[in-house]
């Protein structure tokens, strides 16, 4: 597959310092940019994923009248938590 550019991007001096202060031995600006937008990508993919599993579930609950009430999610989450502090001690 072909590569291809993206546009030319403008910044503030002050901004293209602070990316070069950051860059990691033998990493270019063009390779830190790069790896930046697909993690922005990946997160953006999984924030719109998320949601539309959570509108989906808010469907169903609706459809079925079955609700979970909040404070037994909680309490679960919160077990688990405990059980993977537990697991890392």
């Amino acid at each position: 597959m072909k590569s291809a550019s993206l546009p030319s991007l403008r910044v503030e001096p002050e901004l293209r310092k602070a990316a070069e202060e950051v860059l990691r031995e033998g990493e270019t600006l063009s390779a830190f940019i790069e790896a930046s937008l697909r993690a922005n990508i990946e997160r953006r993919l999984s924030q719109k994923e998320f949601i539309a599993r959570g509108l989906a579930s808010r469907d169903h609950a609706r459809q079925t009248g079955e609700y979970v009430d909040a404070g037994a999610v909680l309490d679960r989450l919160e077990l688990m938590l405990n059980e993977v502090k537990e697991q890392r001690s």
